[in-house]
């Protein structure tokens, strides 16, 4: 009798559990992250990498913590590493497009989300923001060549216009429309 596939189940087994311990810490991050206690959960999960730092799913909670505290340019790093690391993981790009956009970066921001959609093209989140970023990339471009139109030309008024319908587009909605 081969003892091959008792190990192999064993060791299926304890792979298992180690799944859900660490899916059970990485919600007990998060769960203390979002009910305020946010060095208590950052200090966590820290130390949960010291030992797995190889845990995309845990790396990818401290970048969000990290985004959401504020301290995006470590947050930038994180989401970085993690693109470097896991290359086919569109969640990262995303989310350096965020912080990407909010900065006025548009184009690091396209770059980003072209490449999380490239990832997964079913990925909406990531298409609603390229979308909205091309969205900002018009309003540049029309601004641009508005400025270097001469007054009086018909393509002013076009331009205009364009610029006006862009910026309702950018303008958040009234409850109930």
């Amino acid at each position: 009798m081969s003892l091959k596939p008792i190990s192999l189940l064993i060791a299926g087994v304890l792979l298992a559990f180690a799944a859900v311990a660490r899916a059970d810490e990485v919600a007990e991050v998060d769960r203390l992250f979002h009910s305020g206690q946010r060095q208590e959960a950052m200090a966590r999960a820290e130390r949960y990498l010291a030992g797995q730092p190889r845990d995309a799913q845990m790396r990818f909670l401290r970048g969000v913590m990290l985004a959401e505290s504020q301290r995006t340019d470590d947050a930038v790093a994180a989401f970085r590493s993690l693109t470097e690391d896991f290359p086919e993981l569109p969640e990262p790009y995303n989310n350096l497009a965020v912080i990407y956009a909010e900065r006025g970066q548009y184009g690091q921001a396209r770059d980003a989300l072209e490449t999380a959609v490239r990832n997964n093209p079913r990925y909406a989140t990531a298409q609603e923001n390229l979308g909205d970023v091309y969205i900002q990339l018009a309003r540049e471009a029309y601004a641009r060549a508005q400025r270097n139109t001469p007054g009086g030309a018909p393509t002013a008024a076009q331009l205009g216009r364009k610029l006006s319908l862009v910026r309702e587009l950018l303008s958040p909605r009234k409850a109930g429309s």
